[in-house]
């Protein structure tokens, strides 16, 4: 039975809490942080928390949600850039302080680094509110491939001041754990993410979309999916499949997302598909009619498309660390080549990729291996460290209880 356990169907929580999350990213906009906020708030929800969810507005047409136990409060923002489709909230300490004053949450739950993130941990600490912090991208790592390496060492420093400042960091995988206590930040929890079962899967292939790329059955797509830009790492997967081509000539690259450096390598390779930005089904769609996945980025804290790959019964070639390292068996559910070893990636791409047995074996074990990755077991482990944090903050802030003295 594959059926995963419904976020609605949580069993609720002993203790409600009244968590204010604060994001400067949210759906519908795409990317890993944002897909990943969403549903840790509807697990919230369903678990039977309460939640105020703070980010920027996303467009002039954005309009604050209420419900019962949901709240959005909508913040100024700057567009980001090179990203401009996306926000950077603006400073708003004042703000925020006013609000939780007014109506104080239990907990603030800071999921990005940025100006508006800055705030609420400056906010929370001036309250005496607990904070929990989330460590999603490895900003450090990103600026030597935009030319500002010499930013690598500040950008890392603000990064360690920002999470010490919570009480707990949450991180996705214990290799990163271990990588950022070593690098000084204090108190780091993991909290794997999950991934929709039941919107990527294979059931969603399609021979018509497959011939909308040139592709017949037979033809083998290889596909990359996520955002399109330097820190990906993505001349690797051109030179992968170029090697690929050499024995499997037909072969088709299909790029799915949007970013910087899309201009750039379309025009550098027009022969290949690009089909923009996905999402829902027909993202699914998308994963799910291609027949291998490959991800060559270095600089992921996660990696969420290397499950929902996975899902979608695509066998997965990547390196040995993140989400591959925890999902990925090489000779089982696809390939893996150690950190920076670009010869052995290109070499798994080959061998797979050029023996259609290998690949078919490979596949069927591609979606068992993530069917326990389920958002409800995820949101429940998320609300169990939450009522720690709560519970100890009031150990050490509430007064303890007078005793009435014998006669009195």
């Amino acid at each position: 039975m594959e059926t995963p356990l419904s976020l609605q169907n949580l069993s609720r929580s002993a203790r409600q809490l009244r968590v204010a999350v604060v994001t400067e990213t949210y759906p519908p906009e795409v990317n890993g942080v944002a897909m990943t906020t969403g549903r840790i708030v509807e697990g919230l929800l369903g678990l039977g928390h309460r939640v105020q969810l703070v980010r920027p507005r996303q467009g002039v047409a954005d309009q604050a949600v209420n419900g019962r136990d949901f709240e959005e409060v909508l913040a100024r923002g700057l567009p980001i850039p090179r990203y401009s489709h996306l926000k950077m909230g603006l400073p708003a300490r004042h703000a925020l302080q006013r609000m939780w004053t007014l109506r104080r949450p239990d907990l603030v739950q800071v999921v990005t680094e940025g100006p508006l993130g800055w705030s609420a941990v400056a906010a929370a600490r001036k309250l005496s509110l607990p904070v929990v912090t989330e460590f999603h991208t490895n900003f450090h790592s990103y600026s030597r491939y935009y030319g500002m390496g010499w930013l690598k060492q500040p950008v890392e420093a603000y990064l360690r001041r920002f999470h010490n400042k919570g009480a707990v960091c949450l991180v996705p995988t214990a290799e990163l754990a271990a990588h950022l206590t070593e690098r000084g930040i204090r108190r780091v929890e993991v909290v794997a993410r999950g991934v929709d079962t039941r919107l990527f899967s294979p059931v969603h292939r399609s021979s018509a979309l497959r011939a909308s790329w040139g592709a017949n059955d037979r033809t083998l797509v290889v596909t990359v999916v996520g955002r399109i830009a330097p820190e990906k790492n993505l001349a690797l997967a051109v030179r992968a499949f170029e090697a690929l081509r050499q024995n499997v000539p037909d072969a088709r690259m299909l790029f799915v997302g949007d970013g910087p450096a899309r201009g750039a390598l379309q025009a550098a390779h027009p022969a290949f598909v690009f089909a923009g930005m996905r999402t829902g089904e027909d993202l699914a769609a998308h994963y799910a009619s291609a027949d291998l996945f490959m991800f060559p980025s270095l600089t992921e804290t996660f990696g969420n498309v290397t499950t929902e790959a996975l899902a979608s019964g695509l066998p997965v070639i990547g390196f040995d660390y993140a989400a591959a390292a925890g999902r990925v068996r090489s000779g089982h559910n696809g390939w893996l080549a150690k950190p920076g070893d670009e010869a052995a990636f290109i070499e798994a791409v080959v061998r797979v990729g050029g023996d259609r047995s290998l690949l078919n074996g490979l596949a069927q074990h591609a979606r068992p291996s993530v069917l326990d990755a389920e958002w409800s077991a995820i949101a429940r482990q998320l609300a169990g460290i939450m009522e720690g944090v709560v519970d100890a903050h009031e150990a050490r802030v509430l007064p303890p209880p007078r005793l009435k003295r014998a006669g009195v």
